[in-house]
């Protein structure tokens, strides 16, 4: 007997509940996924975004340029801030509800029994190709997880390959060494199929020229920067950022206008890339070292010498010490609330890494999210928000008024 439908609710508890099978590379059960669900985006232009840093950003640009041409456009994002639905947008809105819950309740039905059963992200990976292909999109961009060579994403066949800067981050999954996780990141690149690829470290760029070649894709590395018009987004990396995302949208031969390209960048919106809440609070997601100096170099461009009230909150699965010492130079003290995830590092241990840093460096210890901004409100120095893409989410549903909405977000 089939079961009664999801509502949206019952769709996410269900969805959530698929965290217990944790992070499984490999594109068996997408590819299956796809095939009986009948994914078919062979009439859409396909660029695929992997790297470590500045994926979102990229990907969020190409999105607000092609829809500024007047493109139909599906863009693929994660983790998610505030609410699942952000990771899976049509034309720059997000999925609705109904289309979630009637997506889910088919793919529930369809993998029952399957075994292994198809993890987190591989069910939402297989609702969003759904989506663009009922959709019948002209572009899709695709946002990878973790990694890319296994990454659920790289199931489908991509127009253009693109790699964002590529550092240390989930090394876990990914390996110790630079080198291993370009590998992992340039697999990605497929035969024949084009490639832009921001600068990078040179270990990294020697995996991703190897590959290329034996792939005979071809390769272009972008290292300037765009300067023609503003961008919506601060930080000068941003403006290398935007470069890489219009080699991206000439490489797939898209005609886009210097007009499209202008008004695309300058309406663009990326929430949590030192997002201006208001003119004291700043909030950036940055959760790995090499995000977090960025973030440092961008708030001394902002700000100079001025130093912040740094409210910190970060995973324990990241790498803590790297973190801190990039940001620790640029506070003035700092903020160590408790918040709603179960990875959250232990506070006490993060406490303990920042003294061992600096230990002239004032902390405290606030129970929530709401109290760290009180106090931090209490004091002259500009506020910078940042550890996590999960507390980043977490603190704008505070803001906003919606922190009934939040929902736990999956990294």
């Amino acid at each position: 007997m089939p079961r009664p439908p999801l509502t949206y609710k019952e769709a996410l508890a269900w969805l959530y509940s698929l965290q217990r099978f944790g992070i499984k590379l490999g594109l068996e059960n997408i590819r299956r996924l796809l095939a009986e669900l009948h994914v078919d985006l062979h009439e859409s232009c396909v660029i695929h975004v992997a790297g470590t840093n500045g994926k979102g950003s990229v990907c969020a640009m190409i999105d607000s340029i092609c829809r500024a041409q007047g493109y139909r456009t599906g863009l693929f994002i994660s983790p998610h801030l505030i609410t699942f639905r952000e990771r899976i947008r049509v034309n720059g809105g997000m999925i609705s509800q109904d289309a979630v819950a009637n997506g889910l309740t088919l793919i529930r039905d369809l993998v029952a029994n399957w075994q292994p059963h198809p993890t987190f992200f591989e069910v939402t990976t297989a609702l969003g190709l759904k989506s663009f292909a009922e959709a019948k999109l002209d572009i899709v961009i695709l946002e990878t997880g973790l990694g890319g060579r296994l990454d659920a994403t790289n199931a489908i066949q991509s127009d253009v390959s693109v790699i964002t800067p590529i550092d240390f981050d989930h090394e876990k999954w990914l390996g110790d060494s630079l080198e291993k996780i370009a590998a992992e990141k340039a697999g990605i690149i497929k035969p024949g199929v084009p490639v832009v690829c921001a600068a990078q470290r040179d270990e990294a760029e020697k995996v991703i020229r190897a590959r290329a070649i034996a792939c005979e894709a071809p390769l272009q590395f972008v290292t300037e920067s765009y300067g023609r018009s503003a961008i919506g987004l601060p930080g000068d990396y941003q403006k290398q950022n935007a470069a890489v995302a219009i080699a991206a949208v000439h490489a797939a031969k898209i005609g886009i206008d210097e007009k499209a390209i202008a008004r695309g960048l300058a309406t663009v919106e990326c929430p949590a890339r030192f997002q201006k809440w208001d003119g004291k609070v700043i909030i950036d997601g940055a959760h790995n070292p090499a995000a977090a100096r960025v973030l440092a170099r961008t708030w001394r461009e902002i700000f100079g010498d001025q130093r912040a009230t740094l409210i910190l909150a970060v995973l324990s699965d990241k790498n803590l010490r790297g973190i801190c010492e990039a940001l620790a130079p640029i506070a003035e003290s700092v903020l160590l609330p408790k918040i709603r995830s179960e990875r959250a590092a232990d506070l006490e241990v993060l406490a303990r890494v920042l003294s061992s840093i600096t230990p002239s460096l004032p902390y405290s210890i606030p129970k929530c999210v709401g109290e760290a901004l009180a106090v931090a409100r209490t004091r002259p120095n500009p506020i910078l928000i940042t550890g996590s893409l999960h507390f980043a989410g977490e603190v704008l549903a505070y803001l906003r008024g919606e922190a009934a909405a939040f929902e736990e977000c999956a990294q």
